[in-house]
């Protein structure tokens, strides 16, 4: 009975050490691409296509690590306290970041890609579709804004189940 009492809660102490994990990385990961990455980037990459093509690559790297961040966080917490999830401010501040995730990704995303390939062969910004471009990319970088001071907020939360 000792052992399988260890046991459990070393595995509560190894969910709840994931969840800290999960934050940090999906956080973490957010403000380095977004506020540090991304600007090196532009500033050092002479050609701005390439630069922004490679923004691209890990913005969408760091939303699937969200997603997958956050459907641990979400399943954590449901399994951890039950209904009483519903009630935490971690819980939805986690599911709004997750769908402001999947609305940047899956929704957003797509038509930037869409506006880049119809303005082919030129780039999209030498194009006629520079203006609706940059309406995209504002909407874009504002999803991204919340997301990071969302997740400045789960970050001080973590570790409480904040009401």
């Amino acid at each position: 009975m000792g052992a399988h009492l260890t046991f459990l809660a070393c595995m509560k102490n190894f969910a709840d050490a994931l969840q800290s994990i999960a934050v940090t990385l999906w956080v973490g990961g957010m403000w380095a691409i977004g506020y540090i990455v991304a600007p090196v980037l532009f500033l050092h990459v002479s050609d701005r296509a390439l630069a922004g093509a490679l923004a691209g690559k890990l913005f969408a790297l760091i939303a699937y690590v969200g997603i997958g961040c956050a459907a641990y966080l979400l399943l954590f917490r449901l399994v951890r306290f039950g209904g009483g999830a519903f009630r935490q401010g971690f819980f939805w501040l986690t599911l709004l970041m997750l769908a402001l995730v999947v609305a940047g990704q899956f929704g957003v995303q797509p038509i930037l890609e869409s506006l880049r390939e119809q303005a082919l062969p030129k780039q999209v910004l030498e194009s006629v579709f520079r203006d609706r471009f940059a309406t995209w990319h504002g909407i874009a970088s504002v999803l991204y804004l919340v997301q990071s001071l969302l997740g400045l907020a789960l970050v001080l939360s973590q570790g409480r189940a904040i009401r």
